[in-house]
């Protein structure tokens, strides 16, 4: 049996046809306005790190370059989270923008360690069935309304952050508990209010928090850096009185709501609800108890669980970091004898997107901050600034954006790093105290825009199974109602206080 050659005409023309076949698949990627601005994201990347404008320094320019394309696909979701990473990886190592033990941090940070172990514990809760229990328990007393579980969700994060100093502590604690209350509620996953429960538990435990001054990272970054910098110390009550009426109380308001606008109750008519256990469908109503007594593993789960809150809650004594002891609690998960994991557990019931993800994101802050190109871009506006002693509304406006701009450009903990320096100068320019300048920097790190600014985000949307669409879409709603409402809010109650 003979093939036909082909022909030298159609030889030639083989570049024709990839040429099409390249822009027919540029064109079914830029199907819809996330795909479209995927790839706008992507050119803009490649132009940077191949013609950089002049302020910008060659050394810097293909880590900018590479941070735009990928920022672009993990906040469009174009292609999966995970192989954006891997496709990091690759390229930072091909083209060389960082040293490879910069590119690769993500895999030893505390942050990708806390996931893991937040992961095996959220795993150990379903093999047990500890988290459907602890669910029911719940609703047996609260009853399943929708509205009810995003108010009493934000409550509990809220509270918690009084006595649980880790942001990622609080995470790891709650994401397996909103998901099986879910559950258990009947928001099988996928459904709006499954999306909706996750989000009032996860901005619950990590926004108001920024108004608690131990309560989480930038926080005691900001309080270490005035210090040390300029003597001055922040005192946790005067610290509450400035922040959580304000960026507190009534942020724990605008979550709930902004959850209920968003992801709303199911119709009244909708069919029961149910929950899959055991492979069967359950029917859940507000009568539904727990069951008499719990199992020998849910109990000796319930020890590990314990001790794990125990030591979260007392890391300010004994100064070991969460995400160790998250890894400590994921051993035990994972130790055979203890049975509170499956055999296989680790091969077939853990998905390795997750950590592929957070080892993303972490390199690439990693990378970025060594390249220096955020305190470049900084230290540039501030000579732009256009601050006027005398005129207080629009410093504290100024100000306050000028360090929401930092922390897109260098993360949330960013902002207190590189800000908290320059604060004399900000004062000086303004006419501002000290203090006021330190704190515009609370209202800026309580309004982040994107998932990647936070590292507890980014742990709790893989916890929670939470998209990144979902999450992006939060974090903008919650950052304009925080400008538009919030910030003048919080203007007038400075100015009542006599602050500024």
């Amino acid at each position: 049996m003979s093939t036909a050659s082909p022909t030298p005409g159609d030889r030639s023309s083989r570049p024709f046809h990839h040429a099409r076949s390249a822009l027919t698949t540029l064109a079914s990627l830029a199907r819809s306005p996330r795909h479209a601005i995927a790839l706008t994201c992507m050119a803009a990347g490649a132009a940077l790190a191949l013609c950089p404008p002049a302020a910008l320094p060659p050394d810097a320019a293909r880590p900018v370059g590479l941070a735009v394309g990928a920022i672009g696909l993990w906040v469009t979701a174009a292609i999966p989270e995970y192989l954006t990473a891997l496709l990091f990886f690759l390229l930072a190592i091909l083209l060389r923008a960082a040293p490879s033990a910069t590119v690769f941090s993500g895999f030893h940070s505390a942050t990708f360690w806390l996931v893991f172990g937040g992961l095996c514990m959220g795993t150990a809760m379903q093999h047990t069935g500890l988290g459907a229990r602890m669910a029911r328990g719940l609703l047996a007393r609260t009853g399943t309304g929708y509205a009810a579980l995003v108010c009493g969700l934000v409550a509990v994060g809220v509270l918690l952050s009084f006595v649980m100093p880790s942001s990622m502590g609080r995470i790891a604690l709650l994401m397996p508990l909103a998901v099986s209350l879910a559950g258990a509620a009947g928001h099988g996953t996928g459904s709006r209010q499954r999306t909706g429960i996750v989000l009032a538990a996860l901005f619950g435990a990590l926004q108001p928090a920024f108004a608690i001054l131990p309560a989480n990272v930038p926080n005691m970054i900001l309080a270490g850096s005035a210090e040390n910098l300029f003597g001055h110390t922040l005192t946790y009550g005067r610290y509450l009185l400035l922040h959580f009426p304000v960026l507190g109380l009534l942020k724990a308001m605008v979550i709930a709501a902004v959850v209920l606008r968003l992801y709303p109750a199911p119709d009244r008519g909708a069919p029961p609800a149910t929950m899959p256990v055991a492979d069967a469908a359950v029917p859940v109503t507000d009568a539904a108890p727990p069951t008499a007594s719990a199992s020998p593993a849910e109990r000796r789960l319930m020890v590990v669980l314990a001790v794990a809150v125990g030591l979260w809650a007392t890391d300010s004594l004994h100064h070991v970091s969460p995400a160790w002891i998250s890894l400590g609690a994921a051993v035990l998960c994972l130790w055979p004898p203890l049975g509170l994991t499956g055999k296989q557990t680790i091969s077939r019931d853990m998905s390795m997107a997750p950590l592929l993800f957070v080892a993303g994101i972490m390199g690439l802050g990693a990378m970025v901050a060594a390249s220096g190109a955020g305190h470049l871009l900084v230290r540039a506006l501030l000579d732009a600034l256009p601050l006027a002693p005398g005129d207080s509304a629009r410093n504290f406006a100024v100000l306050t954006v000028y360090a929401m701009v930092t922390g897109l450009l260098t993360t949330l903990p960013g902002i207190p790093a590189v800000l908290t320096p320059l604060a004399g100068d900000l004062a000086a320019a303004s006419g501002f105290s000290l203090e006021a300048v330190l704190m515009t920097q609370v209202v800026a790190v309580s309004s982040m825009f994107l998932p990647y600014q936070s590292p507890p985000l980014v742990v709790a949307m893989q916890l929670g199974s939470v998209s990144s669409g979902h999450m992006t879409r939060t974090c903008l709603l919650l950052a304009a109602i925080n400008i538009v409402v919030l910030l003048p809010l919080d203007y007038l109650w400075w100015r009542w206080l006599g602050v500024l």
